[in-house]
């Protein structure tokens, strides 16, 4: 089972082809990971409609206005999906002759570092505007005397060892 996908594998490294296919993979993925980074509802988007209803910026400028979660436009579970999908598609690819094209490989490569580097800096500028982290570092806890919020990760309970015959067997 896991034979033919090296050999196919090995065969795009020793064979140095296919690289239409592998070049239109890395693109695709790009573009899940983007959509992975983003919102569901843009900010930029809220704030040109806000502005001309004049009711102001929509995202919370200080503690005491709504919590507002950040939502994916492309859920994790659908990321993972959609990437293992194009990669067996690309694999798949590979069996047909007319997925070989003949291309100067180094000029794909340097293309997909400059659109990787060019968008990723307009994604990261979006975030430091609109102030959104699409990551989370534990859980946020708060602290009762200065009503602070202090984001500390959740430490695990410390289960001790696990004794064999409190197990339930199936």
């Amino acid at each position: 089972g896991k034979q033919w996908y090296q050999r196919r594998v090995r065969g795009i490294m020793t064979l140095q082809g296919w690289y239409i296919s592998c070049y239109a993979l890395a693109i695709f993925h790009l573009n899940l990971f983007i959509a992975f980074l983003s919102p569901k509802i843009d900010p930029s988007f809220e704030m040109s409609e806000s502005l001309e209803d004049d009711d102001g910026p929509a995202l919370p400028t200080n503690n005491n206005e709504e919590f507002r979660p950040f939502i994916r436009r492309l859920p994790e579970f659908k990321f993972w999906e959609q990437t293992v999908i194009s990669t067996l598609i690309a694999v798949f690819s590979t069996f047909f002759d007319c997925f070989n094209v003949p291309v100067f490989w180094p000029i794909l490569v340097m293309y997909f570092f400059i659109l990787f580097f060019l968008t990723m800096k307009r994604q990261i500028k979006h975030m430091i505007k609109y102030r959104y982290l699409p990551f989370t570092h534990g859980k946020t806890k708060y602290k009762d005397s200065n009503k602070e919020v202090v984001a500390e990760p959740e430490k695990p309970a410390d289960v001790g060892p696990i004794d064999p015959d409190t197990l339930i067997a199936v």
